[in-house]
């Protein structure tokens, strides 16, 4: 268990007998040296805690813009334009392994998932197709018509 850096909310685990196991002195660790080392990690994070207010409020009077330089709202919208980019991209290089299977006679989306596994194509976060996959495509309006049998 990783020490909270809050030594009241340590020894009260320590109190309720929660055991602990400290990396460097093992399960050996008596509530001493526990308690010890509770207390180094509260002091850590006050120290951290200290540095970071004192380098955010330097980098506040130099002129520093903090926080993000775009709203939340006009960033979801850029990277929810990437990330249909992105799949557009994909699929355009899957469609021609798409055209040649349906040409073959398959043309149900699942026949058309289990073709793509078969012949070890994978989908763009390197899976194992699914119908889903495929109905993403189509509904992209990148994949020809299909038999809407699944």
């Amino acid at each position: 268990m990783r020490l909270f850096g809050r030594s009241h909310y340590d020894a009260g685990l320590m109190v309720q007998r929660v055991p602990f196991i400290v990396a460097e002195l093992g399960a050996d660790a008596d509530p001493f040296m526990l308690h010890l080392y509770a207390a180094l990690a509260e002091e850590e994070r006050r120290l951290i805690s200290e540095r970071t207010k004192a380098a955010l409020a330097s980098r506040k009077t130099t002129g520093t813009k903090l926080g993000s330089p775009t709203k939340t709202a006009e960033a979801a919208a850029k990277g929810r334009k990437m990330s249909i980019e992105e799949a557009n991209r994909f699929a355009q290089t899957v469609l021609p392994i798409i055209a040649s299977i349906q040409r073959s006679g398959i043309t149900s989306l699942r026949g058309l998932a289990i073709a793509l596994n078969n012949r070890g194509v994978r989908t763009a976060r390197n899976g194992q197709w699914q119908v889903s996959n495929l109905r993403n495509i189509w509904r992209g309006n990148l994949l020809p018509s299909f038999n809407r049998r699944e």
